[in-house]
């Protein structure tokens, strides 16, 4: 067995050699006949001359060699209170007969098929249906908005969409249909048809010609065989906000991607074949994709498809309730979900409630986790808490503690260290690489690992402009960081994350930090605003834990006095302002841009990946009050 250190020497230094072997634990049509090259546009990519099929892999594989009967799809959906189980046979008999489906409607190997649903089974079965025929499918989350569906319509241009009459936010229907009509109209690409999964609480009008009600369909159609793929053919377009407002695409090609999400599994979250692996995230986002579909399927395991939230669905007690009742062995989520638990159950009642002596490990990424959330979980799940960190563009982590390889000891604080394959250094402006304890631009030596985009879709200009350009040979990550002298990195934040108050440069994350150690702090977000003395200073919003009322005063008090106290006077932490709850994406990413426009009276684009756009005017209702901002700032 190798160490950690001797695994992630050989996958930078010996590449050919590792990712051969790596590539050996997949099922090839054709085996590769280069493990890393260029391609004619002079960017790096993965496994030319390999030939495979992805949903072979998660599926058809699985059925020939042992595992036909094994559970390899679990639907909990405490919103709908159902649950349905799908052995790896049946699910290959859905998939292959709704890729028929899909074949009967012209969809054909290199053609894009959009899917807009919520999370139920048959995203999933579109999913792999897609990757069976050698579609290339992109998913939008189930519920965005028609003009944001619109402009990825455009770009993608669809063959088909798949959707659903309506999705389900906590008790609250969300109709479908009339979303995807008017992104339709909008759009000026017309997609040839759609199919619509009519679900029981609300049907969906289906216009005649054009809509085809997703249970005929499949039911009528022949099942299809699975397509030969070269390695380099893109297997999904994942859309991620982009600075213009246009979306950026982000492509994964099918080699690659495999060979990925299968070490990833071993490798990192040390996961058997045969064990129930959960990620609570959505199939809208880039965690929904390699974890909750593709890396589970491909190295054999079970994977949960879970329609609900972590509180309210109806208690934060719903995750300890699917990880006892499904005998999850490793759970993924992201710190928010944990935060908005630890908020209305911060001594971790419910958590007694349930046997979890099958749950080993809890991973947490999607953003940076603050120590106090990762204390309070490992405090509570007795169980070892892994922060991780990686991004859409990776598809898989780029920092962990790889538990497969070697378990290292856990700093909170850090995501760990590289993951194989990708080389992080952290540099200045001028690109020169800092030692030890300095902070600065979060860059990774190129080629990036298998698995990550090997370039925007269609656009390989902003591909390079935004990710190349600014470092000669190095993949720019738009982070901020640094690491320490036993090689572990640590994430500041967005490199705009860091504020510039009368000269010195602050690290918003690290004031977030202290303000979150607080008992009565759930949660809490650091902006950086306009100041016409200073530059910028800093202000905290902070969420109150339901069971540790104290007056806003009294706290506001004493995290000005922690953060001067742990940071000094320079920076100027004189705010921290009671909110009832902060502004979030869907995916749970606080939105601390928007919440710094708000301040400063700047405009801005209500972002379409919003989880409720009403909370914004409660911010600036907050800001009011408090005549915090830059309004007020003229005015004194």
């Amino acid at each position: 067995m190798k160490n950690y250190q001797q695994e992630f020497d050989a996958s930078v230094n010996d590449r050919e050699v590792f990712w051969k072997e790596k590539a050996a634990n997949i099922d090839w049509y054709k085996f590769p006949e280069k493990i890393v090259s260029k391609d004619p546009k002079d960017f790096w990519r993965w496994y030319e001359g390999g030939s495979l099929n992805t949903a072979y892999l998660c599926l058809d594989y699985h059925v020939a060699n042992g595992r036909a009967e094994q559970t390899a799809l679990i639907y909990d959906s405490p919103v709908t209170k159902t649950q349905k189980k799908f052995t790896y046979r049946e699910l290959q008999t859905q998939v292959a007969k709704f890729a028929g489906a899909l074949r009967d409607l012209g969809v054909e190997k290199g053609d894009t098929v959009i899917i807009y649903m919520p999370m139920v089974p048959e995203a999933i079965v579109g999913m792999l249906a897609c990757a069976r025929l050698g579609a290339i499918h992109s998913v939008v989350f189930g519920g965005f908005a028609p003009h944001e569906l619109a402009l990825r319509i455009d770009d993608a241009r669809p063959k088909v969409i798949l959707s659903a009459s309506c999705g389900i936010e906590f008790d609250k229907v969300i109709p479908y249909k009339p979303l995807l009509d008017r992104a339709i109209d909008e759009a000026f690409f017309k997609p040839k048809a759609a199919v619509i999964l009519q679900r029981p609480m609300l049907a969906a009008d289906l216009k005649e010609g054009h809509d085809y009600d997703w249970k005929e369909v499949a039911e009528k159609a022949l099942p299809a065989d699975c397509v030969p793929v070269e390695a380099w053919d893109p297997l999904y377009i994942l859309y991620t906000s982009g600075t213009t407002g246009k979306p950026k695409g982000i492509l994964r090609d099918n080699g690659g991607h495999a060979v990925a999400m299968k070490y990833s599994m071993e490798a990192v979250y040390n996961v058997k074949p045969g064990e129930t692996f959960w990620a609570a995230s959505d199939i809208g986002w880039a965690v929904g994709h390699s974890y909750i579909v593709y890396a589970p399927l491909i190295h054999g395991c079970t994977t949960i498809v879970f329609e609900g939230k972590p509180v309210r669905t109806p208690d934060p007690g719903t995750f300890w309730r699917v990880i006892a009742e499904h005998k999850v062995s490793v759970f993924f989520t992201a710190p928010t979900a944990i935060r908005a638990i630890k908020k209305e159950d911060s001594e971790g009642e419910f958590i007694k409630k349930y046997d979890l002596s099958n749950f080993r490990t809890l991973f947490l990424a999607g953003e940076r986790c603050d120590v106090a959330t990762l204390e309070w979980a490992k405090q509570h799940l007795n169980i070892p808490v892994i922060d991780h960190w990686w991004q859409t563009e990776s598809g898989s982590p780029m920092l962990a503690n790889m538990l497969g390889v070697e378990a290292l000891p856990v700093k909170a604080g850090s995501p760990g260290k590289p993951v194989s394959g990708y080389d992080v250094r952290i540099m200045d402006e001028d690109g020169t690489e800092l030692p030890a304890g300095k902070e600065g631009f979060v860059v990774i030596q190129m080629p990036l690992g298998p698995g990550a985009f090997p370039f925007l879709w269609h656009d390989d200009e902003r591909f390079k402009e935004s990710y190349l350009n600014t470092f000669r040979g190095y993949y720019l990550t738009g982070d901020g960081g640094y690491k320490d002298e036993d090689g572990y990195f640590y994430i500041t934040g967005r490199i705009d994350d860091v504020i510039n108050v009368a000269g010195h440069r602050l690290s918003t994350a690290e004031m977030e930090e202290i303000l979150a150690g607080h008992l009565s702090v759930a949660e809490c977000a650091v902006v950086g605003i306009a100041d016409g003395l200073r530059g910028q200073r800093p202000v905290g919003l902070v969420v109150i834990k339901d069971n540790h009322p104290i007056e806003p005063e009294v706290l506001e008090a004493e995290l000005v006095e922690k953060v001067r106290e742990q940071i000094g006077a320079v920076a100027f932490f004189r705010n921290a302002i009671v909110v009832k709850r902060l502004p979030k994406t869907r995916s749970g990413k606080i939105l601390r841009k928007i919440i710094r426009k708000i301040a400063d009276s700047e405009p801005f684009a209500v972002p379409s990946t919003i989880d409720d756009p009403a909370i914004l005017d409660e911010i600036k209702e907050s800001f009011e009050l408090r005549r915090i901002g830059v309004a007020f700032e003229v005015q004194s």
